[in-house]
């Protein structure tokens, strides 16, 4: 990668009760000899790997450091014991942008997380709007059964107890006395935000007998298909 980096590390040896003569006699400064052959092989090492693999195999890289400098300090009657990597510092700018790029991938992941919840509770929203719908629906299909049916028991009855009186001439006493009904409902409550049609008796006439003329034509249709 072409940076600069320190590398902390720790090295254990002792000397080889058998080679004693030697530890003592051929090296002169132990300590800055083996700190050569550490200096020797890391560079020979770490510059073949990039910045992300070193971080990743630094106990390879002490491996390696260990079985090179036990070859090589075994010969002095010292040996070995153990080398550690205690830390990789790279240059402040490197770190940083490494910071950079680490966060970036997070906020690019945290996006894709929050992404995928707002399109989970989108559909929650929908399929709870739909059922909603659904069950509103047969609501409002049960509630207009019921009118139908009170309708119908009310003409019947009507019909029968007054006499001379015929079904259109029920309905339209019903007719007039929901829209009644209906006035007295809005004039009720000052929050209500519903739209009413013209409310003359000429303008319910009119409605009674687009609705009768509807169902006529309906039942004509039926009657031709058939």
């Amino acid at each position: 990668d072409n940076v600069f980096v320190q590398l902390l590390c720790s090295i254990q040896y002792r000397v080889v009760k058998a080679h004693a003569d030697d530890a003592f006699y051929e090296l002169q400064n132990p300590d800055e000899q083996i700190r050569a052959y550490v200096f020797d092989v890391v560079r020979a090492l770490v510059p073949r790997m990039n910045l992300d693999d070193l971080f990743e195999q630094k106990g390879e890289v002490a491996k390696a450091v260990l079985e090179e400098l036990g070859k090589v300090i075994g010969e002095y009657g010292y040996s070995i014991e153990h080398i550690l990597m205690v830390d990789i510092i790279p240059d402040p700018a490197v770190r940083t942008a490494m910071n950079e790029i680490n966060a970036a991938q997070r906020l690019q992941l945290a996006s894709v997380y929050k992404g995928e919840a707002e399109k989970v509770l989108q559909v929650k929203r929908a399929e709870a709007e739909a059922e909603s719908k659904y069950l509103g629906g047969v609501g409002v299909a049960r509630q207009r059964q019921a009118i139908t049916d009170g309708l119908r028991e009310n003409i019947l009855d009507f019909s029968h107890k007054v006499e001379g009186t015929s079904a259109k001439e029920v309905m339209d006493l019903i007719m007039i006395t929901q829209y009644f009904d209906t006035i007295k409902d809005l004039g009720n409550s000052s929050k209500n935000t519903t739209v009413f049609i013209p409310h003359g008796p000429g303008h319910v006439r009119d409605i009674g007998e687009q609705i009768r003329n509807g169902l006529m034509e309906a039942s004509t249709a039926q009657i031709n298909v058939e």
